[in-house]
């Protein structure tokens, strides 16, 4: 829990933020008052890769991280006027092969839960 490596990684692939949001709504656990999340610090690079998509908006979801500390995971959102609802977009990443042409659906963390941040 040290601020010195803030704010750690910032791209997360979206099978790993699927998976910490799944821990987050699977999470029953009552929240003593010590541990309850009151805000969050968030690395501006955060902010500025998710704007970068050029996107009417951001979602924020929450999920646990594996540090086992909440977390916010950042995705832009884009209206379909189709469905009439806004749509999740994703930042991308070169796949491993270099010659893939799609890349790997990122969506952008660095959150950290205050408390003990």
């Amino acid at each position: 829990m040290s601020e010195e490596k803030f704010p750690g990684p910032i791209k997360v692939p979206l099978t790993t933020a699927e998976k910490w949001e799944k821990r987050y709504d699977d999470d029953t656990s009552v929240e003593d008052r010590k541990k309850k999340v009151k805000s969050y610090l968030i690395p501006r690079e955060s902010l500025e890769l998710v704007l970068k998509l050029d996107t009417e908006a951001v979602r924020a979801y929450i999920g646990i991280n594996d540090q086992n500390e909440k977390t916010l995971l950042f995705v832009g959102a884009k209206y379909d006027p189709e469905t009439g609802k806004y749509v999740d977009v994703y930042g991308t990443e070169v796949g491993a092969d270099e010659g893939e042409n799609e890349g790997i659906p990122i969506v952008y963390d660095g959150a950290r839960p205050s408390p003990p941040y």
